[in-house]
């Protein structure tokens, strides 16, 4: 009774200080008409109803109960090693020497693994050790001193930015890619790339000093990150539809429609573009990302380009460009005016380091004030993963000829890529020769997303249950056969579609 106020101590008879006591609960409840709207209405089908069921599941065959199946088949999330996917060594040497320096010692670890370890801990040790100036410069230069057990270590916090020399690689990585000058002082670090698209659109909430709604353009089907980020944010969104019938493929004219109709009811301020789609696989060509960037420009909208499955493109006519690339290549006005805000992850390409939470963003054409207000809301959150950090840096920063690792890293993720290329054309040709099933090319990215056609019965008994059919469809998938799917109503469709990812 010691934290109560003193009517409750010893004012009260017993029944009125439990009466009390009972008022207060109910006065500091939080219900669930009283929270938060933006986040009741919030979803996440990715790990939505469907998967939470494949968990109850999951528990019923560890108690015994007998199914149709042994086990479940999770085909709902992008998560490769969860799938059974290696991990490429050269990360996991290099991360595992940045958790203990020992490793140092260790034959087992390729020289050039300690070495990248060694050049991160000591960008890492300028932040963490700066108050002891005398000890940073001696450690600099003294590998041993350096490496001396507690005196650098990764579970610290680093920069709210990033450390240092990954930021810097990845400026070298985007300079390589796109032949463009890049900054560190543009890119920062994040939990994965989802954080980065959060902190973005977090930019843009409101606008006209809150009064208005700001509108964000989104491909439907999209990536449900976007959707729920925009019910936290109470953003409008505004769902522009991919043209499934022409691989999904991103019309300019349907860019314009949606956007004047969207005018009467927000302030358009953002376009968001997935490039490779998720969940759809298509793979922008160079000629679709100009006109979007012009769409762009016409209307003053930023573009938040998604661009996390840039290492995943399959189809032999198909390459990946990057947004920034093009944008400097349109020169004039255009290059220098429209923002750009783009995101990469550790979590997909041949890495699929999904648990290490590594992502980045590079910010082209921004204020420099509007950058530095931005980098102050991530000092709020300290900083993202130190080891996420790391192994981005192992992302853009390789093995490189003449290194020990180059060639088994080469030839790791050469097996990994080749891989998904072939099940990616195995899925797409195994869909299209079921009945009701049709399946667009899967370009790039880690998805399949076929559209069924289901007979009328079907549909009557989605409807008797009181679900969107093809949620009906996955349900019974998933009861029947324990493979896991996501319904293609989590990502949005077109009217009178269904599909599944």
């Amino acid at each position: 009774m010691m934290g109560l106020p003193f009517a409750v101590r010893g004012g009260f008879s017993d029944g009125r200080a439990s009466l009390f006591l009972k008022l207060l609960r109910s006065y500091t409840r939080i219900s669930v008409q009283e929270m938060n709207p933006n986040m009741r209405k919030l979803e996440y089908a990715v790990r939505g109803p469907i998967v939470q069921r494949a968990i109850e599941i999951e528990k019923d065959l560890l108690k015994g109960e007998k199914k149709p199946f042994d086990s479940i088949i999770r085909c709902n999330i992008g998560d490769c090693q969860f799938a059974g996917q290696i991990p490429i060594s050269f990360i996991r040497q290099v991360t595992a020497v940045a958790c203990d320096t020992h490793l140092m010692d260790s034959s087992a670890i390729p020289d050039d693994a300690k070495e990248r370890a060694l050049r991160f801990l000591k960008s890492y040790a300028t932040h963490i050790l700066i108050l002891n100036l005398t000890f940073v410069f001696h450690a600099l230069t003294n590998r041993n001193l350096l490496l001396k057990q507690g005196s650098v270590n990764s579970g610290a916090y680093s920069q709210s930015t990033g450390v240092e020399v990954v930021r810097e690689d990845i400026a070298a990585y985007i300079e390589q890619r796109d032949g463009i000058p890049a900054s560190p002082e543009n890119i920062f670090l994040a939990t994965g790339a989802s954080e980065a698209v959060k902190f973005i659109l977090g930019l843009v909430a409101t606008t006209k000093g809150g009064s208005q709604r700001a509108g964000v353009m989104i491909p439907i089907p999209q990536y449900p990150l976007y959707s729920a980020t925009l019910s936290e944010f109470n953003n409008y969104q505004i769902g522009y539809y991919l043209e499934e019938e022409s691989g999904w493929s991103l019309c300019e004219e349907e860019l314009e429609k949606r956007l004047e109709e969207a005018k009467a009811h927000c302030e358009p301020r953002v376009l968001v573009v997935i490039n490779p789609g998720n969940p759809t696989g298509q793979v922008l060509t160079r000629a679709n990302i100009a006109a979007v960037l012009h769409f762009a420009h016409r209307n003053n909208l930023l573009v938040l380009a998604d661009e996390v499955y840039q290492h995943n493109v399959y189809a032999p006519d198909r390459s990946f460009y990057s947004f920034k690339r093009v944008l400097h290549e349109l020169g004039g006005d255009i290059a220098s005016e429209v923002q750009l805000a783009s995101t990469m992850s550790a979590s997909k390409g041949f890495m699929g380091e999904c648990g290490f939470r590594g992502g980045y963003c590079e910010l082209v054409n921004f204020d420099p004030e509007v950058r530095a207000h931005l980098y102050k809301c991530l000092s709020a959150r300290l900083c993202p993963p130190v080891l996420g950090q790391l192994a981005m840096d192992v992302v853009v920063n390789p093995p490189q000829p003449g290194e020990p690792s180059y060639k088994q890293f080469c030839a790791e993720k050469s097996q990994v890529l080749s891989d998904l290329a072939k099940k990616a054309k195995l899925v797409e040709n195994l869909f299209n020769q079921l009945p009701g099933y049709h399946c667009q090319p899967v370009m790039g990215a880690m998805y399949a997303f076929p559209r069924l056609e289901l007979p009328p019965k079907a549909m009557r008994a989605a409807e008797l249950a009181g679900m969107p059919v093809d949620t009906f469809y996955v349900t019974k998938l998933l009861e029947e056969t324990g493979v896991c799917v996501v319904p293609g109503s989590g990502f949005s469709q077109k009217p009178g579609t269904f599909h599944f990812r």
